[in-house]
């Protein structure tokens, strides 16, 4: 219906444009969002401003695309967040621009925290010796006494946080790699486990799993600390989501895995797994459709045990993909008869330094991380 140049809608008019029920048509009009005016023709009816219905639904198709957009870049999408820390480009790992399996040629744990962190030399020889034994009970409970006694991030000069975050780093260490004050963590870490022969494997993974973008338990991290919270809350939460299944404690599967290749053979393991549906832990990861750099950088640095070497052949045959981080991690904790739990400890330990780095950069941002919810649950009521 026109009015000289303005055009008026009917109801069923504007609800078919705006693809919303009557009420929400109704709330838009009360709230100033559409003009109405009474229909000559029936003053039981009301006519609705094409315009205003028109603006209104440019903006509803806008905000749906961006939800649907947001929604499917949390899962395995392009990043969220903007961060210097580190990326993958074709295949390969970088931190701060640095190949990361290069780098972990040479470096150790420690010279990767100041690279990460943008920082000069980080020490972590800070603990009083122990002669105990890696405990991830103990870095949770560490971790938590820190987390309410530390002070909040707001308003700290990114030097005292670089240096806060060093004194968390020796607390979990304390935890995670006790032993001699002197000693480089990964050496502390080997011989924690009376392993000193496991000494350079375990510094090339500690540097491998240093970070990793943003991953889950790193994401959990800078939401944390995006709050203001302790920089040890900030890595309490990523310790808490790397226990998860499909993040740092996938080993389980891995080694459930390797458990059903010594009984069955690693084909026919392979083989049930996929007709049972099941997920294969040891193979295959999204960020590397040629394989996953890690897995390789440190494969190459042992003599992997024959389980596993059947196991990753089958996979490549029946799968397509080849073995991860995990695989490589618990591979690795086989062939050097380290303790069950060691993919953990090892996981945990070298992540603090990217939870670490990504707290602080997130700090710097200044910003809130608090995504909207798109709801789809009952339909709205008007009524108590």
């Amino acid at each position: 219906m026109y009015e000289g140049a303005i055009v008026w809608l009917t109801a069923e008019q504007a609800l078919e444009k705006l693809g919303t029920k009557p009420q929400t048509l109704y709330a838009n009009v009360s709230r100033g969002r559409i003009r109405a005016k009474p229909d000559v023709a029936d003053v039981r009816r009301s006519l609705y401003n094409a315009a205003d219905v028109q603006r209104l639904t440019e903006r509803n198709a806008g905000r749906r695309k961006t939800e649907t957009v947001a929604a499917d870049t949390i899962q395995w999408g392009d990043p969220v967040l903007p961060s210097a820390i580190s990326t993958i480009v074709d295949g390969r790992l970088y931190y701060r621009g640095r190949d990361a399996a290069l780098w972990a040629e040479h470096a150790s744990l420690e010279e990767t925290a100041a690279l990460l962190w943008n920082s000069s030399d980080v020490e972590t020889a800070r603990a009083e010796p122990s002669e105990g034994v890696p405990s991830l009970d103990q870095a949770f409970l560490l971790l938590g006494q820190r987390a309410i006694r530390d002070l909040p991030t707001l308003g700290r000069s990114l030097k005292v946080l670089r240096t806060e975050a060093q004194d968390i780093l020796s607390t979990v260490a304390s935890a995670l790699a006790p032993g001699s004050a002197s000693l480089p963590l990964h050496q502390r870490l080997a011989m924690s486990w009376n392993r000193p022969d496991a000494a350079d494997c375990v510094r090339r993974a500690l540097v491998l799993l240093a970070d990793h973008e943003l991953n889950a338990s790193t994401f959990a991290t800078r939401v944390t600390a995006s709050s203001g919270a302790t920089l040890s809350a900030a890595v309490l939460s990523g310790l808490a989501t790397l226990t998860g299944p499909l993040h740092g404690g996938a080993w389980q599967g891995v080694l459930s895995f390797i458990e059903e290749v010594k009984a069955v053979g690693a084909g026919l393991a392979v083989r049930q797994a996929l007709t049972e549906g099941r997920l294969l832990a040891a193979f295959g990861h999204p960020l590397y459709p040629d394989g996953d750099i890690r897995a390789k950088a440190l494969l190459s640095q042992f003599r992997v045990p024959e389980s596993y070497t059947e196991l990753a052949a089958a996979g490549e045959e029946l799968v397509g993909e080849g073995v991860n981080v995990d695989f490589a991690l618990t591979a690795m904790s086989a062939a050097f008869d380290l303790p069950e739990n060691a993919p953990l400890v090892i996981f945990a330990l070298a992540r603090s330094v990217g939870w670490l780095a990504h707290a602080m950069e997130q700090v710097e941002s200044g910003h809130l991380i608090r995504p909207r919810a798109r709801y789809t649950g009952p339909a709205i009521r008007g009524d108590a």
